[in-house]
């Protein structure tokens, strides 16, 4: 597979009104990942952080999977290639990603597309999608990591089950657990409550949804104690630098916010 034909299998769509959507587009391979896939995902991740125009991602598969995992076929060139460059990693470049990500998952999400949908803010599922761990089954070592997040997501009991015995965690069982956070008839319900939910983000003030965003996932590595220290610093360097000018475009906005009807509920 040369590079333009690895280029064509992860598709990016930007939009006028803020919204990118990146798609892994393998579908006869159920969306399963080369090396080169993973590199230029990574590289999509980052260009959607730099682009200024973009303020929400959305990020799905086409066809009947979301993502089958590593292509096993590939895998001595996926797993003892130049892995450990963060610049070609697609999940550090997602956890880099200042802004906010919203997995549409429609079928399978298996191993290291299980880890893809763990990288993302907030899930839209369809009701027949499953999320697979297999990392145990194949004899590999998870490394995007799925064995660290899921159990602070679902609980560590929880967690070792789906891990250690493969078993699928299905959408509705993982909305349950504040894994996904909502459940749709099919892939095109997903897409729409997907960009339902990005539309809604790009509503509110950029500025704020970027460090809400930051303080919110970087708060998730500390103690609680600790977290809302972070919480407080930032909060007082955030006041400390504002002008005269600031405060007042907050108050028209505020004023102006105040005047609209409430939005639906999501």
């Amino acid at each position: 597979m040369d590079q333009s034909e690895s280029e064509n299998l992860i598709q990016v769509k930007k939009e006028s009104i803020g919204i990118a959507i990146i798609t892994i587009n393998r579908p006869k391979s159920l969306n399963s990942l080369t090396r080169a896939m993973m590199v230029n995902l990574a590289e999509a991740f980052k260009e959607m952080d730099a682009d200024e125009s973009i303020q929400v991602v959305i990020f799905t598969g086409s066809g009947k999977s979301f993502c089958s995992g590593v292509d096993l076929t590939a895998a001595e060139s996926v797993f003892k290639g130049d892995v450990k460059d963060p610049e070609t990693d697609p999940v550090i470049q997602m956890e880099r990603l200042r802004k906010p990500i919203i997995g549409a998952i429609n079928g399978f999400a298996i191993t290291a597309g299980f880890e893809l949908a763990l990288a993302c803010d907030i899930l839209v599922a369809s009701k027949g999608a499953k999320f697979i761990d297999t990392h145990a089954r194949f004899g590999i070592f998870p490394s995007w990591g799925l064995s660290q997040k899921l159990s602070r997501i679902i609980g560590a009991n929880k967690a070792r089950e789906v891990s250690l015995t493969s078993t699928p965690l299905t959408a509705s069982v993982a909305e349950k657990l504040g894994f996904v956070n909502h459940v749709v008839e099919d892939e095109e319900e997903a897409m729409k409550k997907a960009r339902g939910i990005a539309e809604a983000i790009i509503k509110n003030e950029q500025g704020m949804v970027l460090r809400i965003k930051s303080v919110i996932n970087d708060g998730l590595k500390l103690d609680l104690g600790h977290a809302l220290t972070l919480e407080k610093e930032r909060a007082h360097a955030y006041y400390r630098g504002m002008t005269k000018e600031q405060f007042k475009k907050m108050q028209e906005f505020i004023a102006g916010r105040g005047s609209k009807k409430p939005s639906s509920k999501l």
